[in-house]
């Protein structure tokens, strides 16, 4: 077993040598891996992979852009099984509930945007599930649903959770669901993974995805001491591959209207939408955990949104 980390960690860290910036921070070894045509079948899946690449529909021209219908709550409008809204023609706002996934890396900072992307990788449909249940569920904490995700994303084994994180999951996955993210789950990794010749950014998130494993297995661990591993806390580096996003941008959406992000934190969002009189957004679903909102500094964290609505505490 000594052996065969050794071997796994030494192979993982000479592909991330070789890997872009970019890719060591959105991580990209499962993708670096098949590549280079090196089995690592505990690595070949990344449980989220959206990244700044993958946010394609920011539209420039509508910076400083105030739509001239009056501002409605988005609770207002019909709402789908998936926790959803049906969007009508009219300017909407809607201050939700938003959950990181990028343990290791800043919450979001004033005057830097954020951008639409959907959600990608192995675990998207889990993380899916869990941001739509959690809708028909107000009674589950939004503290547990986010040590939910930050398990997934830091690859945790399910069947070694603690008691009260198993009971969330079973109440907003699936059997199968549960399965499927226990099989991509490491068993292995460790601090024998974290090389000191890594990047900064990639040591900053490997640690604190394998103290998140660690931490979520023990009974009686706080949800501020796994906060304080996943948030870090200070002034916000400029992550590689960072582009120039404005606060407020526009995103046009594919299914025809425009949405921008507004964090107040890591924990809520106000999103607002817009559905132009002649555009092709009427009639069609605002599902909130199809909406990640990706930073343009890649040191800060992509904020999945939800169809909960954000009550201060």
């Amino acid at each position: 077993m000594k052996l065969r980390m050794m071997l796994y960690a030494t192979l993982s860290a000479g592909l991330l040598l070789g890997a872009t910036p970019a890719q060591a921070q959105f991580g990209g070894l499962g993708k670096l891996a098949r590549k280079a045509g090196i089995g690592l079948p505990k690595l070949q899946k990344d449980p989220i992979t959206t990244s700044l690449p993958d946010a394609q529909w920011g539209d420039p021209t509508r910076d400083g852009f105030v739509p001239r219908e009056p501002k409605r709550s988005l609770a207002t409008l019909q709402r789908t099984a998936n926790g959803g809204f049906v969007l009508q023609p009219g300017y909407y706002s809607f201050h939700d509930q938003s959950y990181c996934l990028h343990a290791g890396t800043y919450g979001p900072g004033g005057g830097e945007g954020y951008l639409y992307a959907p959600p990608l990788g192995a675990a998207r449909e889990a993380v899916m599930a869990i941001v739509r249940n959690s809708v028909a569920h107000p009674e589950i904490d939004q503290h547990e649903i986010q040590a939910l995700l930050w398990a997934i994303v830091a690859r945790a084994k399910f069947e070694d959770l603690s008691n009260e994180h198993k009971m969330v999951a079973a109440q907003l996955l699936t059997p199968r669901q549960l399965a499927g993210l226990n099989r991509s789950a490491l068993d292995f990794l460790g601090q024998s993974m974290i090389a000191n010749n890594l990047p900064r950014e990639l040591r900053q998130i490997m640690q604190a995805e394998a103290d998140l494993r660690r931490m979520l297995a023990t009974p009686g661990t706080s949800f501020a001491e796994l906060e304080r591993v996943a948030v870090l806390a200070g002034l916000a580096p400029q992550g590689p591959g960072s582009m120039g996003v404005p606060d407020g941008r526009w995103n046009h959406h594919p299914d025809g209207y425009y949405v921008r992000y507004l964090p107040h934190g890591y924990t809520n969002t106000t999103v607002e939408i817009w559905v132009p009189q002649d555009g092709e957004g009427a009639g069609v679903e605002f599902d909130p955990a199809t909406h990640i909102a990706v930073p343009g500094n890649t040191a800060r964290q992509r904020l999945i949104q939800s169809g909960r609505p954000y009550a201060s505490r």
